[in-house]
């Protein structure tokens, strides 16, 4: 049994635009550009549950924000997330129907983990492992070791699927076949080739 593992966030889902990142900016009137530096520098702390939304936030503006602005926020940032990669979902799809064991490993906070999980296009994959649940990111090894534990499978066959490379690098450290995302087509034929 081989376990086709997908990552979320520029995968499955299209990267976070820059109109996206500017509007949260400008819906807390904060600086655009410092606001999307810091959203990046304290994203991993955030991915990995160390930082609370309120804390995260307030980062980011650089100032207290308000329930009500907080709200907004997180709101903002999961439909900034919820784009669908239209070609890799479609052979998620398939692979799903042909009977493939697939599940998700994503770098999130639980906010964006809950949202995601909303979303139907998602709601078919069995098992969604996200890193502030795990209390874990990527690309450290212990994550890896963690989902294939929970998937009760050896990690030889499990093929990893992450856009970013020192991601797909931490699941070949792991013993799993890793596969660097560079569009759909791309990776439909890489599959074929693993599978042939």
């Amino acid at each position: 049994m081989t376990w086709i593992v997908f990552d979320y966030g520029g995968v499955l889902s299209l990267p976070q635009s820059e109109s996206d990142a500017d509007a949260m900016a400008l819906a807390v009137d904060a600086d655009r550009e410092a606001f999307k530096r810091i959203y990046w520098e304290r994203r991993l702390d955030f991915d990995r549950g160390d930082l609370t939304p309120l804390a995260y936030w307030s980062e980011v503006t650089g100032r207290p924000v308000t329930p009500t602005e907080l709200a907004r926020l997180v709101a903002m940032d999961v439909a900034s997330w919820a784009n669908p990669d239209e070609g890799t979902v479609a052979l998620l799809c398939e692979l799903i129907e042909d009977g493939r064991d697939v599940a998700l490993l994503s770098n999130a906070p639980v906010c964006i983990g809950d949202g995601i999980d909303e979303l139907p296009w998602i709601a078919a994959i069995g098992h969604r492992f996200y890193s502030a649940r795990m209390g874990l990111v990527k690309p450290d090894r212990k994550i890896y070791d963690e989902m294939a534990r929970a998937l009760d499978a050896d990690p030889a066959q499990i093929v990893f699927i992450d856009d970013r490379q020192e991601n797909v690098e931490g699941a070949q450290r792991a013993g799993m076949t890793g596969v660097r995302f560079t569009g759909a087509a791309a990776l439909r034929a890489a599959l074929s080739d693993i599978a042939g």
